[in-house]
């Protein structure tokens, strides 16, 4: 045997509903017993809230030997040893409770056919079910606070009203001439086969009853019979009518009775469904309320089928309402106002058994009764499903109410207020075992349901204990009347006072004369006779002046009650406009209370959505977050190992670099001296040629010893122009690029510089940079003194690894002219005023040695790196 499984389920939502709102619908399963020990049992109760099913045998070698129990939890299982009353007390007390206290309940059972759905809502001779033991209990609970017979009367809209004393007894004396209904037989039908249903020894009450309020039960009984409505406590005539002809044209004949209408089904001002002409009987006591339902049951359709000896071929509805009203201040008459009536019913359903027609072998009649049974349920179980759908997943299908009468009257339940109760019957035998899981899957479902929480009852605001008051003052007031000789035995409350007035005259004196010479006894009895004459003149005149006093009274009292009256009409005609306002603005409020109702609702399914994924994330984002944790933790030690290994081979290459630059220090060192040499050979052919060779001096007194200027001598006044001639390039012989920029000018002087073999252009190119070996650039700005100063860039030009030419700088020559009306040059012992018309300019050449060697690629360099300055026009002197 395998292990016991679940029913599976679809992925539920938790609904955002709130608790003191809305309660899910009660489901109670109770298993019949077997009818003979020998059969096969399908059906096992587990525990108080779970039962088993498992497949037959037979059903198993059919099914190529498939064996799976299944189980299925409810509020509570009843066993087969259940007694009648154990499943009252857990499922019916409570929804009776609420119907006194003026909240609505329904309750049905469901099943099988043969499962015991009628059994358990009617009973059995000397064990009454269900719907006899909620009868006694509302009896036993208001029986001493009933109102009298028709003080409260139904009307046609399925509201109540209260009617006053006078026509409360004008309706029971119409009643009471009535004739006594009876059969043809002219006997009324009495069954006392069922008698002892109804005794029920319990003595079951509701605890606390507001004994401040009157009381009256109403009772109707309907069945639906093929999606129609009839009414099973209508009296039909007797006499006899005509035959009807059906589409066959053969006489359908119905006895001596007149075929019962269908009954059609209305909405009240409250939104709930009624049935339009039921019947509602006032009812009095248990015996009574029973004798009405078994008169209606004795008209209810059953048939004989294989599965079931009196099988119900209809659903039937046993409505019992409770009107409730308040007692006045005085705790005597019941108050008048419609808004204090409280109406609540309390409908006991017991459904036609759903049954497949291969198995009862149903024809004709038969057939059509089952193929209505099975829609009607398929209709209730649908309607469930979308309420179920509805309510869990936040969707908002329509409900298909109307199409079956039997959920279309129980629509005021789902959807209005009041608990729903259903009792899943269930018979264990083998033969049932796929319509007992179909029941079982249906029942389970239905408990998703959830239905709106039934509000309490407005108080009346008097104050309690009215009645218990007024009884005790009326036998308080019945008590002093005994005891002053009131009346007794029927006498009037007027001839009572009449005798407490006469106490107060003065006694009469023996009236009985003894002796004729007597004359004592008569002018004592004449005596007394007057003072009691003037005695009553007295009270005579007392009475007279006092009934003229009340007269007066009476009338100024008759006078003001008419303006107050008129007064009060006013005053309630505006307080009735006022009231219609506010009813109007009550509706209109409730509408939009319920249009944010339903909107909170789908809000708070979204945040409830929204949480789930949010808890999702979190817990996907703590995932990750450990991920890269531990992500992190291998870097930092990979990183630790790396930075070992860097330091390492760092401290190796920093000494290399410094071995190689000490080596690259020292030649450079060298080419720099060789450079300086050639330079200061230069500058001696240039400016002081001598014909001995100079001494080589080292190399720091070279660096310290002052730069030599030379000044050219100024030409005679009357000598011809001076020719001018280029300076001559330290490196003839070499290919050269003469980079002159466009914002260049001549500064016009004898030294020029001048690069024979030289391609002189505009912009550097990579094309010019191939062809040569030299780069020279020209570049110009303006010194401090106002003048334009020239500086020569050298460098060397040299292939690289890809393929293309770079520049490396080597030295930077400087030409500066100075205008000699600008400042006057500083007299030294080595250096005298040169004398007038001396040369319009001089040269002096400094040179500045680079000290980092700036190497670029053609086509990038020398752009960006030099920007030529835009010089002014150059002043003469």
């Amino acid at each position: 045997m395998k292990a016991a499984a679940k029913t599976p389920r679809r992925p539920a939502v938790k609904k955002p509903s709130n608790p003191s709102l809305k309660d899910p619908v009660g489901v109670y399963c109770r298993v019949r017993p077997l009818s003979r020990p020998d059969q096969e049992c399908c059906i096992e109760v587990i525990n108080e809230t779970t039962v088993q099913i498992h497949p037959p045998d037979g059903y198993r070698i059919f099914r190529n030997g498939e064996y799976r129990e299944t189980q299925y939890s409810f509020k509570e299982v009843f066993g087969t040893l259940v007694v009648q009353k154990e499943l009252f007390d857990v499922v019916a007390k409570p929804l009776v409770e609420d119907l006194i206290r003026g909240k609505n309940g329904l309750l049905f059972t469901y099943g099988v056919t043969g499962s015991g759905k009628t059994h358990t809502m009617t009973g059995s001779p000397g064990d009454g079910g269900l719907l006899p033991r909620c009868l006694d209990m509302i009896f036993n609970s208001i029986g001493p606070f009933q109102a009298k017979r028709f003080v409260f009367k139904l009307d046609d809209k399925n509201g109540v009203d209260v009617q006053c004393e006078v026509d409360a007894l004008l309706e029971r004396q119409k009643r009471d001439a009535m004739p006594v209904p009876k059969t043809p037989s002219g006997k009324r039908q009495i069954d006392p086969e069922f008698a002892d249903m109804i005794n029920v020894q319990d003595h079951c009450k509701v605890e606390e009853v507001d004994e401040d309020n009157v009381y009256s039960v109403f009772v109707s009984y309907i069945e639906i019979y093929n999606n129609y409505i009839y009414d099973l406590l209508e009296e039909a005539p007797f006499e006899p009518i005509k035959p009807k002809w059906n589409n066959c044209n053969t006489p359908v004949r119905n006895g001596d009775f007149i075929p019962p209408q269908s009954k059609i089904l209305r909405e009240d001002q409250n939104h709930n469904m009624y049935v339009t002409g039921c019947t509602e009987v006032e009812v009095k006591s248990t015996e009574e309320a029973f004798e009405v339902f078994w008169r209606g049951q004795k008209k209810r359709r059953i048939a004989n089928t294989q599965l079931n000896r009196e099988s119900s071929r209809s659903h039937s509805v046993f409505i019992i309402k409770l009107a409730q009203a308040p007692l006045d201040a005085d705790g005597d008459n019941v108050l008048q106002e419609k808004e204090q009536i409280t109406l609540s019913q309390l409908s006991l359903v017991d459904l036609a058994g759903s049954e497949r027609t291969n198995r009862t072998k149903a024809e004709g009649n038969r057939l059509r009764e089952a193929g209505n049974i099975n829609q009607s349920l398929m209709t209730l179980r649908t309607c469930i499903e979308v309420l179920r759908e509805n309510q869990m997943y936040g969707t908002n299908k329509m409900v298909p109410y109307r199409d079956s009468k039997l959920t279309h009257l129980f629509k005021n339940y789902f959807d209005g207020e009041g608990k729903v109760r259903m009792i899943v019957c269930v018979n264990p035998k083998a033969e049932d075992y796929e319509e007992s899981l179909q029941v079982m899957r249906f029942a389970e479902m239905t408990q998703e349901v959830e239905v709106a929480r039934p509000v309490d009852r407005p108080l009346c605001g008097l104050t309690p204990g009215r009645r218990f008051r007024n009884q005790a003052f009326r036998e308080e007031l019945s008590r002093k009347l005994e005891m002053r000789g009131g009346p007794i035995n029927g006498e009037t409350e007027e001839q009572s006072v009449s005798e407490m007035f006469l106490q107060n005259f003065p006694p009469l004196p023996s009236c009985e004369l003894l002796d004729v010479n007597d004359d004592q006894t008569l002018p004592k009895l004449i005596e007394v006779l007057e003072k009691r004459h003037k005695l009553r003149q007295m009270l005579s005149e007392e009475f007279a002046k006092n009934v003229l006093a009340f007269k007066t009274m009476l009338q100024d009292f008759d006078s003001s009650i008419v303006s107050k009256e008129n007064y009060i009409q006013g005053k309630l005609s505006e307080k009735e406009k006022t009231i219609a306002g506010q009813k109007m603005e009550l509706e209109r409020l409730e509408k939009k209370i319920k249009t944010l109702e339903y909107k909170i609702e789908i809000l708070e399914k979204t945040a409830t959505i929204y949480e789930e994924d949010k808890r999702n994330l979190q817990q996907e984002l703590e995932s990750k977050s450990q991920k890269l944790q531990r992500q992190a933790s291998d870097k930092r030690r990979l990183e630790a190992r790396l930075q070992g290994m860097v330091a390492e081979t760092t401290m190796k290459w920093e000494k290399e670099c410094e071995r190689r630059v000490a080596a690259k220090q020292l030649e450079m060192q060298n080419k720099l001296w060789v450079k300086d040499e050639k330079l200061k050979q230069l500058k001696a052919i240039v400016t002081e040629p001598k014909n001995e060779k100079p001494e080589r001096p080292s190399r720091e007194r070279d660096r310290e010893k002052p730069v030599q200027r030379s000044v050219s001598p100024s030409p005679a006044p009357n000598a011809p122009p001076v020719r001018l001639r280029h300076r001559r390039s330290r490196s003839a012989g070499e290919r050269w690029v003469d980079h002159k920029p466009p914002s260049n000018l001549p500064t016009e002087t004898v030294m020029q510089p001048h690069v024979p073999h030289a391609i002189t252009v505009a912009a550097a190119s990579e094309k010019a940079l191939a062809k040569c070996d030299k780069y020279m650039l020209t570049h110009q700005e303006l010194a401090s003194d106002g003048e334009i100063e020239t500086k020569l860039i050298k460098g060397d030009v040299f292939k690289t690894r890809g393929g293309g030419q770079a520049v490396q700088f080597t030295e930077i020559e400087t030409l500066k002219q100075e205008s000699p009306t600008g400042r006057k040059r500083r007299s030294s012992p080595s250096n005298p005023d040169p004398p007038e018309g001396a040369a319009d300019s001089e040269w002096t050449d400094v040179e500045t040695r680079c000290s980092v060697a700036v190497e670029m690629r053609a086509g990038s360099a020398l752009g960006p790196g030099y920007q030529h300055h835009a010089q002014p026009k150059r002043r003469k002197p």
